[in-house]
């Protein structure tokens, strides 16, 4: 019987900022973190150090990152939204929408879950705005579900980049 590994969308720069933080743990935070603890023992009794109880427990945040983000990274369908031909809104999609009440206009690029930005127009593919958007086309109207009550958007355009 075969596991299968639930591939997790992502951005090319999404992934990308995955590895850049592995490197800096790997490369940095762990070096750092094993002086730490080094120079803690070196003052002789840990049982009452505060400092080591410290640097360990700051070792496992450490540690846990790098397997999470090894596995995030090893779990990536990496998207390049540039190359991207559709018809339809999809993961990495940036997406203009009027809100139908108002008439104000917002715009959000679809991205994974790590890479999520509201501020910066990126929102989560499991977010409620993304899913509703989700195999919409040009024209159609979505409902968005949210704790403040339904609001309705229409989709002006879209387009990959």
């Amino acid at each position: 019987m075969s596991t299968s590994v639930e591939k997790t969308p992502m951005t090319v720069h999404g992934k990308a900022l995955l590895e850049s933080e592995l490197k800096r743990l790997i490369h940095e935070e762990r070096p750092a973190v094993i002086r730490a603890i080094e120079e803690a023992r070196a003052q002789g009794d840990i049982s009452e150090n505060a400092e080591y109880d410290a640097a360990k427990e700051r070792q496992a945040m450490i540690e846990g990152r790098i397997a999470e983000l090894q596995a995030k990274i090893a779990s990536a369908e990496v998207i390049n939204p540039s190359e991207i031909k559709s018809d339809r809104v999809v993961f990495g999609a940036t997406v203009t929408m009027q809100d139908v009440d108002d008439e104000s206009e917002v715009t959000y690029m679809i991205v994974g879950v790590d890479e999520a930005d509201v501020k910066a127009g990126k929102i989560s593919i499991m977010s409620p705005i993304a899913r509703a958007m989700i195999g919409k086309k040009v024209g159609e109207v979505v409902t968005v579900h949210s704790p403040k009550g339904d609001k309705e958007f229409e989709i002006v355009k879209f387009q990959f980049k």
